[in-house]
């Protein structure tokens, strides 16, 4: 979520306390750059790619975390991206969304934008969502009020106290209790949730935002068989809507994403590289991935 979110979230939350007789408890939630669309841009993908990095390059004190790595992302493309620990993944991520600047190469947005030029904030606004490892949900407010918050674009404090939602907001937000199987939950408080029901609410407030490009870092990490079989089965519903890029180690949970579409590539990254990449059958026969990381 942006810091601009954070805020009006707890000016929600303390508002929501008073209301209720109770203190203002804490979300528990980090700053962090979540796409959200404040102004939404015309992105263009008319050669095909929404996301094209060349030759990144990214060191901490001597190490090479990223070496001279290139991606291309399709519009609407699910990609899963799998690699060993310190192959660079968590790096990559940090570099679409301006949160660490490479020391050489290029990255950009559809054909036109260019990433570097511009910092977080400005990367979420554009359409660029990223969603962490942890799921980090308003849980002192109700379900409903975290979608409702995701929902809003004017953050002003005055703004938010005469907002009212619209037939059509409402709508929408129904819609994505659907999408998210919360819809039974819609007014339990974020905070009893499951850890695999905060991950949806969380994915549910990201697309509630309107994002083109989804960044999901180890989303099914901690989940129940049955959650990330329901996760699978969300990510593929939003396949051609929204381009996805999945970091995840749950084999069997890329392979239920790929099986049977031998379009839907798997990049295998290794040592700040792009090592294999193609079908999760092709990575799955290289030599070189099962040794550095398949075989392990």
């Amino acid at each position: 979520m942006t810091p601009e979110l954070m805020e009006a979230g707890a000016r929600l939350r303390t508002k929501h306390a008073e209301r209720s007789n109770a203190p203002a408890g804490n979300s528990g939630g980090r700053e962090t750059s979540y796409g959200r669309v404040v102004q939404p841009g015309v992105v263009d993908v008319a050669h095909g790619a929404i996301l094209y990095l060349d030759d990144i390059s990214v060191s901490f004190d001597g190490f090479k975390a990223l070496n001279a790595l290139s991606l291309s992302i399709s519009a609407g493309e699910l990609r899963c991206i799998i690699g060993p620990n310190g192959a660079g993944k968590t790096t990559l991520m940090d570099v679409i969304t301006g949160k660490t600047r490479p020391d050489a190469g290029r990255a950009y947005f559809g054909s036109t934008i260019d990433l570097l030029r511009l910092r977080e904030n400005q990367i979420a606004q554009i359409g660029i969502g990223r969603k962490f490892q942890k799921p980090t949900v308003f849980e002192h407010l109700s379900v409903f009020q975290n979608l409702e918050l995701a929902l809003k674009a004017d953050r002003g404090v005055r703004a938010s106290m005469r907002f009212r939602l619209s037939g059509a907001q409402l709508d929408r937000i129904a819609a994505m209790l659907q999408l998210i199987h919360l819809t039974d939950s819609a007014q339990r408080g974020a905070g009893g949730l499951s850890h695999g029901q905060k991950q949806w609410l969380e994915i549910g407030m990201l697309l509630m935002q309107d994002p083109k490009l989804l960044l999901l870092d180890e989303p099914v990490a901690g989940m129940t068989d049955e959650e990330t079989e329901r996760t699978a089965e969300l990510f593929l519903s939003l396949e051609g809507s929204h381009s996805l890029v999945i970091v995840e180690h749950d084999m069997k949970f890329i392979g239920a994403l790929t099986q049977g579409k031998a379009h839907r590539r798997v990049t295998v990254l290794h040592e700040g590289s792009v090592l294999a990449e193609g079908s999760l059958a092709q990575v799955q026969a290289n030599q070189q991935v099962v040794e550095v990381y398949l075989g392990r």
